[in-house]
């Protein structure tokens, strides 16, 4: 899952000033708006809104985002780079460039990607500039310079934005968060205000992605308020987010509107066959969902899986050996399926087993007893099937676990029953 992306490509600056020069700039601008006169008129704190973001801008060099690898090189001059290497970000692939104010992150196509910079002439400059900029509007009494305002506080969401991008792609998703809300509150305080929902659903996701379900929470009702759905992710990760927070009728409530409004979704459908699993609710609505799920995706094993699953669930046994096999039908490198099987018959086993324990008739004791070897016996093919089959070793371990047991019960049946419990002891004791 990623982060909602809007695909823009940045104009440089006609001319970037020096930090030097951007900080004398800002304390020029603060300095005029110490004076009455000044403070109330408009020009003097949008001049003072420009001197920050020049200050912001400063450190990051002549480079903008989308720029070509070659023709910043020309532009930049004697500017080289100390030291360059490949990074990964996010599981991207970058080339690193290292400045003396900011790093540069250049893509597989040779594009600047991300500016970090490292030395900012003022930590918070861009709170500062819109700080500047809804003073402007207090004494802009005429609204004779709006325009100018609008735009630079939008221009202020896009740069929170573009840090709420850097902040995600370097693994901090709380700064992330963060910086996402900030752009959308910049452009609620706008004099013409908007909800940036790109950037409203991007707090509440990498909220979500923290774990902080309390603070995620109000990101995603927003969305839903205001119709961005992102092809209905908004209502899973919201149901998801309130059964985090033990809200569970809200959790379902929420997975039903989605369900009615985006019924091919799959993060949706699963969350409310997880929902009808664990309260155990009208179990015949799992597989109405299930049918709807298998028509989007009919060469998805893993729905068969859990179709299965559930009958096993409900007792419906032969019905659950159906779904499981049909699961390997569709796929036969997926092992899950057979796994079921083999775990049905083990501890249909272990219930017969504690059956004969509880029986005093010898008769029925020695029924009991066939029974339950029968189902070890049955839990042996699926087993070493799914065994063959996997390339996961751990997967292959836990399997080896069954079959371990398994075999030593019947070890002295004969010798492949003792060759299969060596086998599997042993790859039980010191793993594959």
């Amino acid at each position: 899952m990623a982060l909602a992306v809007l695909l823009t490509i940045q104009i440089a600056d006609a001319q970037v000033k020096s930090p030097a020069d951007a900080k004398k700039a800002v304390e020029n601008a603060t300095e005029a708006t110490a004076n009455p006169k000044k403070a109330a008129k408009p020009a003097t704190w949008i001049k003072l809104a420009g001197a920050y973001m020049d200050a912001y801008n400063s450190p990051m060099g002549n480079g903008w985002i989308g720029a070509n690898k070659q023709e910043l090189t020309f532009l930049m001059g004697n500017d080289k780079p100390s030291s360059t290497q490949n990074v990964t970000l996010a599981g991207e692939q970058f080339t690193k460039e290292t400045y003396s104010t900011m790093n540069y992150y250049f893509n597989a196509n040779q594009q600047l990607a991300m500016i970090e910079v490292t030395k900012p002439v003022y930590a918070d400059a861009l709170d500062k500039a819109l700080e500047a900029y809804l003073e402007a509007v207090k004494v802009d009494a005429k609204g004779s310079k709006t325009k100018d305002i609008d735009a630079g506080i939008k221009n202020i969401a896009a740069k929170y934005t573009e840090q709420g991008m850097n902040s995600y792609m370097f693994g901090d998703l709380k700064a992330a968060s963060v910086n996402f809300e900030k752009a959308v509150k910049a452009s609620e305080s706008a004099p013409n205000p908007s909800v940036d929902t790109l950037a409203l659903y991007n707090a509440g996701f990498t909220a979500w992605m923290s774990q902080d379900y309390k603070r995620a929470e109000p990101f995603f009702q927003k969305c839903i308020e205001v119709g961005y759905l992102e092809d209905g992710e908004v209502y899973a990760k919201l149901a998801d987010i309130y059964s985090n927070l033990d809200k569970g009728e809200e959790a379902k409530t929420t997975l039903e509107k989605g369900f009615a409004a985006f019924p091919q979704n799959q993060s949706i459908i699963i969350g409310l066959i997880n929902y009808y699993i664990e309260s155990g609710d009208q179990p015949d609505e799992l597989f109405k969902l299930l049918d709807v799920a298998k028509q989007n995706e009919p060469n998805n094993a893993s729905l068969y899986y859990v179709e299965g699953d559930i009958h096993n669930k409900l007792g419906h046994k032969e019905e659950a050996i159906a779904a499981y096999l049909k699961s390997n039908e569709i796929n036969p490198e997926y092992e899950y399926g057979l796994i079921g099987i083999g775990i049905l018959y083990y501890n249909e086993a272990l219930e017969l087993q504690e059956k004969a324990a509880n029986e005093f008739d010898d008769a029925k004791y020695a029924q009991i007893i066939e029974e339950f070897e029968a189902a070890l016996m049955n839990a042996i093919d699926p087993f070493e099937k799914a065994f063959n089959i996997t390339k996961d070793n751990q997967v292959k371990v836990s399997i080896a676990e069954y079959l371990k047991n398994i075999y030593y019960r019947f070890r002295e049946k004969g010798t492949q029953y003792e060759e299969g419990y060596n086998k599997y002891s042993t790859i039980v004791a010191n793993g594959l």
